[in-house]
């Protein structure tokens, strides 16, 4: 099995995979690093495609380097952390048996070790993107019943890359795609809560004018509430910190591969600082995000209240299905 892990990357709505290409070309001159980006179907001119598709998509990159012996880590952003954190279920440590699909000895296969979140949030089991919003769109987008595709209102630029220079904004501008209705309402049966069987990081971005840094912090503290193991950090971007800090984005996804690894890359730290002696334009200090301790009333001031009250809600889901499994337990038995 190879050291290091192969990064799998999964863009978010409207966007193709060369979204990623600078932090890749960082990744792969700086730490070494084998890069798989994937298309996703529902982005493909086909309002037709389905989450399953993208899903089948995601999971197909993701076998065929488990299978080849390589350990994985999927890095995804947006809507992409739907299909991401999906994409992880049998693919866990936990979940190699003695045996894989093809029947060589588990030993010879690789697993996923983690999860990079960007901008984006915790799946739960069962629902679709939609369903935690009611089925009722955003003001970024609308939906078009004719064409089957959801459409941008508010402008891209606004929305994705406000910190981005006017002339590359205009270029990735340009390459946006159509995004299938279907994937974005349908598809709960398939989705999963990954983010529960692998260690996390989440790149929180937040000048983000597309998902309120608010709502990131809100998700965080929901998974970590839950259980989660989740390194938060966050970057003083728009939604796009792939495109505008580039340098910091990388950073943070080395610092992650290196916990998941449970080492420091340290025979790269040299070639990295070297690398980024001159700084992105604009770039800031990554912001490293504690936990919140309910029973440290002071945190949840410092932390903020989306963190609290998204941890909050995360004890409550848990208490929901525990109160839900209780009931069916008890009630089910007397009803035979």
């Amino acid at each position: 099995m190879s050291d290091l892990p192969t990064l799998v990357f999964i863009p978010g709505s409207w966007h193709k995979p060369t979204c990623y290409d600078k932090i890749i070309t960082l990744l792969q001159d700086q730490y070494k690093l084998r890069c798989v980006a994937i298309s996703l179907p529902s982005t493909g001119d086909n309002p037709a495609a389905t989450f399953k598709d993208d899903l089948d998509a995601a999971r197909t990159a993701i076998s065929n380097e488990v299978f080849q012996g390589h350990d994985v880590v999927v890095i995804a952003h947006s809507y992409g952390g739907m299909v991401g954190n999906s994409a992880i279920k049998g693919f866990a440590r936990a979940d190699i048996t003695d045996k894989n699909i093809s029947g060589a000895p588990a030993s010879n296969q690789g697993h996923i070790i983690g999860l990079i979140l960007i901008a984006s949030g915790f799946t739960l089991t069962g629902l679709s993107f939609m369903d935690p919003f009611f089925g009722r769109p955003p003001p970024a987008w609308r939906v078009n019943k004719e064409t089957g595709y959801a459409e941008l209102v508010t402008p891209p630029r606004e929305l994705f890359y406000h910190d981005v220079p006017d002339e590359e904004a205009e270029y990735w501008i340009s390459q946006l795609t159509t995004q299938s209705l279907k994937a974005l309402f349908e598809g709960g049966e398939h989705t999963y809560a990954g983010w529960r069987d692998v260690p996390v990081w989440y790149i929180g971005t937040v000048e983000d004018r597309g998902l309120p840094v608010l709502a990131q912090r809100m998700q965080v503290g929901m998974a970590r509430g839950m259980g989660a193991n989740v390194e938060h950090r966050e970057l003083r971007t728009s939604h796009s910190p792939f495109l505008s800090q580039p340098g910091e984005t990388v950073r943070v996804i080395g610092d992650a591969v290196g916990a998941f690894l449970g080492r420091e890359l340290a025979d790269l730290r040299s070639d990295w600082a070297s690398a980024s002696a001159s700084p992105d334009p604009g770039q800031g200090a990554v912001i490293a995000v504690p936990s919140v301790r309910l029973w440290q009333p002071f945190s949840w001031l410092n932390l903020g209240l989306p963190l609290t009250f998204g941890h909050l809600v995360g004890r409550g889901i848990l208490l929901f299905g525990l109160g839900r499994r209780i009931w069916r337990m008890r009630f089910g038995l007397r009803s035979r």
